[in-house]
């Protein structure tokens, strides 16, 4: 589709992510690690590059060290040359003394590039979801309906739209109001148990985000945001259609899975989610292969530990260069180049990598990020009040050891 290589997209991924801390405490949010072997960022880049979408600009602000390495070791796959390039653009004060103040001030502060590269259409994505999604089909609805402004959507349960925004429909699908986290969601006309939820993709026509943005630049009572400040204006004398996330099939099959992972235990969910017998997300489907950086480790394995008990792994995801001798682990995803030693026990887990396990220990319900030695014997999960001293502990009991932890 012609259109594809008139399109400039824009990926969000400058927030702080604090409600994540603190896997955010030395990373930000879309650079954290996400199922053995991916980032939360891989998932939209690869729905990028499945779509034919290739001019992406990835908008970045917040300890994006993490982000920017990720991006060159396993995402420099594109030509400049050629017109193709995914390039991190960190916030540089643009338009005057301050980094980025909203999402549609970090759109604003880089209006020079979308202008330079003569697109005519702009595809806003947020750099921090779990979902895969052919974004060609929706720019081929935004054509078709005419749209001035496309907002992807979904259906989700009434008590969940509260954390989001909002939209109401005509049957048509033109949008009339825009609900930013309301206490009592619209509901769809045929379904009081539902609403629809904008998942913060939309597409623009470069003209009209351009004036849109530089109207808004100077508005001084205005938080410089798509939810609360842009979309809400222009529902009222714009055509802005809703695109229903999974109505369309496009090029993936929809299996209509989106996860914000915004929260300690939204994003252990969304992990959990992936051991299921039948996951919702498949990420073995090989049409739409999740693409992301693979360090060279050696195959995982497992081996007897010291005292002759064989090591077992039940119902679990290994990443390359991990080692089980003698250890246990069940329900859990543990990433490249972990060490669990003898009669080890994990147990819906989340293992990040280059962590040690020593013999003995036990974990359970727990995250344990990057540079971690976890001495022999060991107990974490199984006493509240111990670990609440050392570590953070989620609403619903996660417990989360932070990188470079050490044991004392």
């Amino acid at each position: 589709m012609k259109t594809l290589n008139q399109t400039m997209t824009f990926i969000l991924a400058g927030g702080a992510g604090s409600r994540l801390s603190p896997l955010t405490s030395n990373r930000s949010k879309p650079s954290v690690p996400f199922g053995g072997s991916y980032r939360i960022i891989d998932f939209t880049l690869t729905n990028c590059l499945h779509s034919g979408l290739h001019k992406i600009l990835v908008l970045t602000q917040y300890k994006s060290h993490s982000l920017n390495k990720h991006l060159r070791d396993g995402w420099s796959i594109f030509n400049p040359e050629l017109g193709t390039y995914i390039t991190p653009v960190p916030a540089q004060m643009n338009s005057g003394d301050d980094w980025y103040k909203g999402t549609a001030d970090a759109i604003y502060q880089n209006l020079n590039l979308l202008e330079r590269s003569n697109s005519q259409y702009v595809l806003i994505l947020s750099g921090d979801h779990i979902y895969r999604m052919d974004y060609a089909a929706m720019l081929e609805s935004h054509l078709k309906t005419a749209a001035d402004v496309t907002i992807a959507c979904m259906e989700v349960p009434v008590e969940d739209a509260k954390a989001f925004g909002v939209v109401v429909t005509k049957e048509d699908g033109q949008i009339i109001a825009f609900e930013e986290k309301p206490q009592a969601p619209t509901t769809l006309p045929n379904n009081p148990d539902k609403a629809l939820a904008s998942m913060g993709l939309y597409i623009f026509s470069a003209e009209l985000l351009t004036e849109v943005l530089r109207d808004d630049h100077i508005n001084n009572d205005s938080g410089h945001d798509f939810g609360k400040d842009i979309l809400p204006l222009l529902i009222e004398d714009k055509n802005v259609k809703a695109y229903t996330f999974g109505d369309t099939q496009g090029r993936v099959s929809q299996d209509r899975y989106w996860r914000d992972v915004g929260t300690i235990d939204a994003y252990y969910q969304a992990n959990m989610d992936l051991l299921e017998p039948l996951p919702q997300l498949d990420i073995y489907q090989k049409d739409w292969t999740i693409r992301s950086y693979q360090p060279q480790s050696p195959p995982a394995r497992t081996t007897s530990g010291n005292s002759g008990s064989d090591g077992s792994l039940v119902n679990s995801i290994l990443a390359s260069g991990v080692v089980i001798s003698g250890g246990h682990v069940r329900h859990s995803i543990l990433f490249q180049n972990i060490h669990i030693e003898d009669n080890a026990v994990i147990a819906n887990s989340i293992i990040f990598g280059d962590v040690h396990v020593g013999a003995g220990a036990m974990l359970r319900n727990c995250i344990v990020d990057k540079n971690v030695k976890i001495p022999d014997g060991e107990r974490i999960g199984y006493d509240e009040a111990q670990d609440r001293k050392r570590f953070t502990i989620s609403e619903h009991g996660i417990v989360v050891v932070p990188k470079d932890y050490v044991f004392t």
